[in-house]
């Protein structure tokens, strides 16, 4: 499955939020290589995870790996999350910086590893 076949699954409200989040994560971090990882679009540096974003019917989901979102842990406390992940739901607006912040601590990270 490439990212378009990814994206084709969705509807325009979904697919303008990932695009965005895509667009954003790639200026970030633009060493990232963009494939499909797990079933979500995910982001390797130097081999290693960064990040994963994923569309779903009522909110868009950013896998921030463990670190990540640990470090991140109070500025996701408004939003729900799972094990390792953070859902934005569709109806909101995205938290830009928010994710920006995140995608660049973990480049940091595998950077200094």
């Amino acid at each position: 499955m490439t990212v378009q076949d990814y994206l084709d699954q969705f509807d325009q409200p979904v697919i303008g939020k990932l695009n965005t989040l895509r667009q954003l994560i790639k200026a970030a971090s633009p060493k990232a290589v963009e494939s499909i990882n797990y079933g979500l679009i995910g982001y390797k540096l130097h081999g290693k995870p960064l990040v994963y974003i994923g569309g779903f019917k009522k909110h868009i989901g950013l896998y921030a790996t463990p670190n990540g979102h640990a470090a991140f842990q109070q500025e996701f406390a408004p939003y729900k999350q799972g094990k390792g992940s953070v859902q934005f739901p569709l109806d909101e607006a995205l938290p830009l910086e928010l994710v920006k912040k995140v995608v660049q601590y973990r480049s940091q990270q595998i950077e200094g590893m």
